[in-house]
Order: structure tokens, then sequence, then C-alpha cells
């Protein structure tokens, strides 16, 4: 094999001389210069970099085409450069073989076998085509123009370009199957539940925490124009944001508890609801009203449709026992949990991704924050389920979030009845190197160092160090144990959303 394709004997070899001779007789033209031109332009990947920094320009699909397509050329120009081209060396084309004025000047040095710029073509196409199957199509003519251009110019011979452009699918393939594919969310799915309906807010009890993320001096003045006949309490700075809750719910005539705040504020107004046997109408208002979007509440007016309409569906409802330490003294707390919960560097990465986005769009700036926060901070030591781990994320969603990597982002059960465990370890040896590589390359989700599980209870212990525990976004320190369980369709929430469709 290595004589007839490092030397160019045999049947190849007359397969080669063959097509080249057919291309040596076409009439010369402006196509002369128009390949020439083409091939200089892939030299050093410089085209395909061109390309790729114009798909970076648009966010979503373009640009993760992009990166997965330069991901993929390099490995096919490491493999084809260092590797083939040692230990298959192969003369080039002569001068002889073509006229002289569509002959590369100068010729490369390098071997021959196999093309390099046909494998970056094939690599990078395909690994675009990956992502984004009409953007793939689109290069197809200008990958096969620079292949081709590479005989009409007499810098390789035919199956120089056949081999090269071999290795570049096998390294878009190669990259998939290390990169592998979104697991796009199913379709959102709620269950029905049974809920009075609400004209006008009557019987409905409504708590406004003042210290919500959007709240406006007239917030209370829009709340009452939508539900005139509710009870709406305001909680002030300062105040028990539970125990007023508590007393909002256990009104006399209540029928219904509504809450406007964030996440932890809507957590806490869950829990009395339970408590209290009451469904909850979420009032979308805090800074990310992620429990707001997920029950399809984004504005008063589709809280009202659906409070009016007795339309509501069931959700799980996570509950945790903290046992913590502070100076000294040990206290047991009991918290819900209605989104997620984390413990490690994943609300620094979260702080340092939000504060780039608006500059560098979601990608880029996960890419850096994942740099500056794997580079810099240090992992955490503790015991998952009574097994010892070193990580540096332990994210923990209260339902089934998509996609299945480091950045959840939707979540279309909200009744599955598990824990979303996500872990990023810093177990192996050079774990923190491996952790930046896959930040890189994009491949965080399939790398080693990160483990997704699910379950329906989970029990976490300080090894060392007390932990830091973020609840819903807010934090909370000096935890030394945690026991996590969800209790299956627990709460009743009202949504525009009709059971089973979204």
């Amino acid at each position: 094999m290595r004589g007839m394709l490092g030397k160019g004997t045999g049947q190849v070899a007359a397969i080669d001389r063959f097509i080249v001779r057919a291309v040596s007789r076409l009439p010369s033209g402006p196509q002369d210069t128009f390949f020439s031109t083409l091939s200089a332009a892939a030299t050093k990947g410089k085209l395909w970099f061109a390309i790729a920094g114009g798909f970076a320009v648009v966010s979503g699909n373009p640009r993760r085409a992009a990166v997965h397509g330069v991901l993929a050329l390099g490995v096919a120009s490491v493999v084809t450069n260092l590797i083939f081209k040692t230990v298959l060396p192969r003369a080039r084309p002569l001068p002889a073989d073509l006229p002289v004025f569509r002959f590369v000047h100068p010729q490369p040095t390098s071997s021959s076998l196999p093309s390099g710029h046909s494998a970056s073509a094939a690599a990078f196409t395909l690994g675009v085509g990956m992502v984004s199957p009409a953007l793939g199509i689109a290069l197809v003519p200008v990958a096969a123009g620079v292949a081709y251009s590479r005989v009409h110019t007499g810098a390789h011979w035919p199956s120089d370009v056949l081999l090269g452009s071999a290795i570049g699918v096998g390294a878009a393939i190669l990259t998939r199957k290390w990169w592998p594919e979104r697991q796009m969310a199913p379709p959102a799915c709620r269950a029905s539940a049974e809920a009075p309906a609400i004209d006008d807010g009557e019987g409905l009890s409504i708590a406004v925490n003042v210290l919500g993320g959007s709240y406006l001096p007239e917030t209370v003045a829009l709340i009452r124009e939508t539900f005139p006949k509710a009870h709406i309490h305001e909680i002030k700075e300062g105040g028990d944001i539970a125990a007023e809750i508590q007393e909002a719910a256990a009104r006399t005539g209540t029928k219904a508890l509504g809450v406007w705040g964030g996440d932890g504020t809507v957590g806490t107004a869950g829990a009395a609801a339970v408590r209290h046997s009451l469904p909850l109408l979420v009032l979308p208002g805090g800074t990310l009203n992620h429990f707001a979007r997920d029950v399809g509440v984004a504005t008063l007016g589709e809280a009202a449709a659906a409070a009016s309409a007795g339309s509501a569906v069931s959700s799980d409802f996570g509950f945790i026992s903290v046992g913590r330490g502070i100076e000294g003294a040990d206290e047991t707390l009991e918290l819900t949990m209605l989104n997620t919960a984390s413990i490690g560097v994943y609300p620094n990465l979260v702080r340092r991704r939000e504060r780039l986005q608006p500059a560098l769009g979601k990608p880029l700036a996960g890419l850096v924050a994942g740099l500056r926060t794997f580079a810099l901070d240090s992992p955490t030591t503790l015991k998952i389920d009574g097994v010892r781990h070193k990580l540096w994320i332990l994210y923990l969603g209260r339902g089934r979030y998509y996609p299945r990597d480091m950045a959840p982002l939707t979540r279309p059960v909200l009744d599955d009845g598990v824990l979303d465990i996500r872990m990023v370890t810093a177990d192996d040896p050079f774990a923190r190197l491996r952790l930046l590589w896959a930040v890189v390359t994009g491949t965080v989700a399939s790398a080693k160092v990160t483990h997704l599980s699910e379950a329906s209870r989970l029990s976490l212990e300080a090894d060392g160090e007390p932990l830091v525990l973020a609840v819903d976004g807010e934090p909370l320190t000096g935890v030394r144990t945690a026991e996590f369980t969800v209790q299956r369709g627990k709460l009743r929430v009202y949504s525009p959303l009709d059971g089973g469709k979204s």
C-alpha cells in the first residue's frame, strides 16, 4: 500500500496521470485565474477562517457551526501534516504534466500525499453541516472548488485530493463523537390540575415582595388594576418573607395564593400554598422569572386569564433539609426548591457569563466565563451520597432541564419526579487542564469530567470546610449537610397552558 501511494506507481498512479492529462488539455481561460486564486485563498485555512468569522457574527446555530467547522479543520490539519505527509512521502506533479500558465508557483515542497487543502475543505464543510445543514450545503461547491483547484494548478495528484478529503470527513465525524449534538428538548407537556376560577381577584390573596428585582412604585397599582377584588399584602424591606406569606395564605376567605417577586419568593409562596392546600398564582415580576416562564405566564394579563378560567397545572416541589454549623452553633433548616440548587463555582460562572453576554453574545461569553472561572477558582470537596468527590460544579435541577449540558435553559415537564444532577468533577489527574480544553473546544457536555444523572433523593455532606449552597439564586453559607427530596405533583399552579399541550 505504501509503495502504491507513496511512489505513485501501479493502477492509482495510472488513473492519476490519465486525469491530469485530461485537465492539461482543457482550454485556457478565466477559470485558470479563478482556481489559482481560490487555491491560494485556502492556503493555511485562510478562506475557512474568514468564512467562520462571518458565521460567528450571527449568534445561535451559525456561530456554533463556525466553531465546530474550525475544530474539525484543526484536527484534519494536524493528522494530514504531522502524520500522513510524514509516513507517505510522494513527489508532486512535474511542470511537464500541465501547461506552464496553469502550474502553481512556487510549488509546495512537502509530500504530495495527501492534500491538506482538501482535508481542510472537507473537514470544515462537514463540520459546519453537522450543526447547520443549510450552511454546510452552501459550502459544498466552495469545498469542491478548492479540492479541484489543487489538481488544476498541478499542486496535487487526484488521489492526493481523494485521500485528503477522506481524512477531512473522518476528522469531522470524530469531532461529532467528541462534541455530540445537543439533545433536543421534547415538547412542553403539562398535567392539568383542579383550581377554582378567580374573577377580578375575588378570593385571591397576593403577597408582593417590594425587594423583587423589577419592583417599581406603580407595581402594586398595576396588580390592583388587574385584580381589583384581591387582597394585596406588601412585604416591606426587613420583613419576614416566609411569615408574611404564610399570613397571606391563612387569611380568611382565601381560595388561591398569589405571589409577586423573584424565584426565591415564589418558592416560599409555593411552600405556603402546599401547606394550605391552595393553588398558586405566579405574577411575573422578579429578576429572571424562571418558574413563571415555565408555567407560561409572561404578563399580568396572562396570569389574570389563567386565574379567570381556572386553568392550572401540577408541578413537583423540592424540599431540602439543611444542617448548618455557624460559630459553633448547629441548626437545621427546612428549605424549598422550586427550580435549581448549586454548589461550587456555578454561581460565579453564571455571573461572569451574564456580565459579558451583552457585549460578546452568549456562546462567546460562556467560553470566556468558563476559562476565567475554571482557571482561577478552586474545586470543592464534599461527599455525595456518601462518596467523596472534588468538584467545580454540582448543579441540581428540580425536574429535567434541557439542553443536557452545563447551560440548562428549559424544563418541558414540571412533574417528572426527578432531580436533574450535573457534576463537573476534579477527581481525575490533570482535571483542570482537561476541563479548560473542553471549554475551549465546546465539549464540556461530553468530557470525562462531566457527569449527568437523575435521582429522586440526594444527600450532601461537607468534607472539611462548610459549603455554600445556592437555592433558587439565594446563597446559604455554613452548610454541613443537605438532604434533597422531590414531592411529585404537590403544587397546583395557574397556567394558560392546557394540560398536555404547550
